[in-house]
């Protein structure tokens, strides 16, 4: 098992103990797993993301901490709004993938809804005579625009029945 791998489990299993929020020392974990305090920083960075539905808030210093929250289910609008403010201007189709996976092991989308944002958001759909970087910016409006309809359904607000 993978470094990363490890306190990846290790972070989730002392959640599971914790009912789901926990607060950490960066040291301290860096001390146990004998490793930099940057590589902590990279799992959190990559495993804890509001897109995998944490929440990380942390301060630095002397006293510092990191705690993390895992969004509740019931939370799910909240983590649909989150995550339309990580993707930004610009999302690649791996990390758009990922997303929309989360969203469906979250139930926060339905297996079709999942499949139809897959579909429109892959190299094939945009495969338009145009850079990485503007298929990027596009592919992130899509997304955004398609959570947005997520979003409104979950809310109750009529967001499926719209065309």
């Amino acid at each position: 098992m993978r470094l990363s791998d490890a306190i990846e489990q290790f972070i989730k299993t002392m959640m599971v103990e914790d009912d789901h929020q926990i607060e950490l020392k960066r040291n301290e974990l860096a001390e146990y797993f004998r490793c930099a305090p940057s590589q902590i920083n990279y799992v959190l960075a990559t495993r804890f993301t509001p897109e995998h539905g944490y929440v990380i808030e942390s301060r630095r210093g002397g006293g510092g901490y990191i705690r993390i929250f895992r969004i509740a289910h019931d939370s799910g609008r909240q983590l649909l709004y989150a995550v339309l403010e990580r993707i930004g201007d610009s999302i690649d189709e791996h990390a758009a993938a990922n997303l929309i996976q989360q969203l469906y092991e979250r139930e926060l989308a339905t297996k079709q809804e999942a499949l139809l944002m897959q579909s429109a958001i892959t190299g094939q759909a945009l495969s338009l005579p145009i850079t990485i970087d503007m298929k990027n910016a596009l592919r992130a409006k899509i997304l955004k625009s398609m959570l947005m309809q997520l979003a409104h359904k979950d809310a109750g607000t009529g967001g499926e029945g719209r065309a």
